[in-house]
């Protein structure tokens, strides 16, 4: 790896430490166990139920503190947003999400399917 690649990727290793840290300090009470199941959510590629992201190796904690950490935990929602948003330098990001756990094998279909987009800023 060349000195500018190794450059590149150590500057980038670096944003994604302040951005994990900056969204830490968001998370108020239970923020351990609030942290762990975020990084739980993203690394389970597919969740059946709430208890098995207790089961995953990041989160390090008894599965009873999934549910505590919910219970007590108070993230600040508007500190959390401006994190996120911060990572975006587009004039106008666009934010997609299509995700069940439950197949829904008897659900009608929609005729006419659009796309919908929705531009934050």
């Amino acid at each position: 790896m060349s000195n500018q690649h190794a450059s590149c990727a150590t500057e980038h290793f670096n944003k994604l430490i302040q951005f994990r840290q900056a969204a830490y300090a968001q998370l108020g009470n239970a923020r351990d166990a609030l942290f762990e199941l975020s990084d739980a959510v993203i690394q389970m590629p597919h969740v059946q139920s709430f208890v098995e992201l207790s089961c995953a190796p990041v989160f390090r904690r008894k599965w009873s503190s999934a549910y505590e950490a919910l219970q007590d935990g108070r993230p600040n929602r508007a500190g959390l947003l401006d994190v996120y948003l911060s990572q975006w330098n587009a004039e106008r990001p666009l934010l997609a999400g299509d995700h069940t756990a439950w197949p829904r094998l008897w659900a009608e279909t929609l005729i006419d399917k659009v796309l919908v987009f929705c531009c934050v800023g």
